[in-house]
């Protein structure tokens, strides 16, 4: 049994419920909703989460902190270890972290980080590196290229170089 298969039994309900049609329906005059206020208005459903009766709601009276960029497109992130499954000498791209299923295809940047360890020397091209992830790749032989972003920057790992 499902909950859009429920009803009630036969003979429980003598009739239908209808509001709002005249006094002798028993349901009329005000249908069920009481004399004013906000439940008997159209719409009164209730005033919504965090109402608290007029009172100053809490979410308002704590004080904020922080900043949370509207814009932010946060990196994919890739470890080190998982980039063993390339051949060696050659250059791993965004794309091919994508057909590889270790990046979503909506990502709009890679950031690799220095989990692990690489035994292979790779050139690796992503938007962002990690420091530690910049030295185990180089002590394996490979290199680290860093993708302009968008906007013209680069990772302040790479400057740091």
């Amino acid at each position: 049994m499902r909950l859009n298969e429920l009803q009630p039994q036969p003979g429980s309900r003598k009739k239908e419920k209808r509001i709002g049609r005249g006094i002798g329906s028993g349901h009329g005059k005000t249908s069920t909703k009481g004399h004013k206020g906000g439940l008997a208005r159209s719409g009164g459903g209730g005033k919504g989460p965090g109402f608290e009766g007029g009172q100053m709601p809490l979410i308002r009276r704590i004080p904020k902190r922080g900043f949370t960029p509207l814009f932010r497109e946060p990196a994919a992130v890739v470890n080190l270890e998982n980039l063993n499954r390339f051949d060696g000498k050659s250059a791993v791209t965004p794309e091919q972290l994508k057909n590889a299923g270790l990046v979503r295809r909506s990502a709009a940047a890679v950031k690799i980080l220095g989990q692990g360890e690489l035994s292979k020397p790779l050139t690796i091209q992503a938007h962002q590196f990690s420091r530690s992830a910049i030295e185990k790749i180089r002590k394996a032989g490979g290199k680290a290229d860093v993708i302009r972003t968008a906007a013209g920057k680069k990772d302040a790992a790479a400057q740091a170089e």
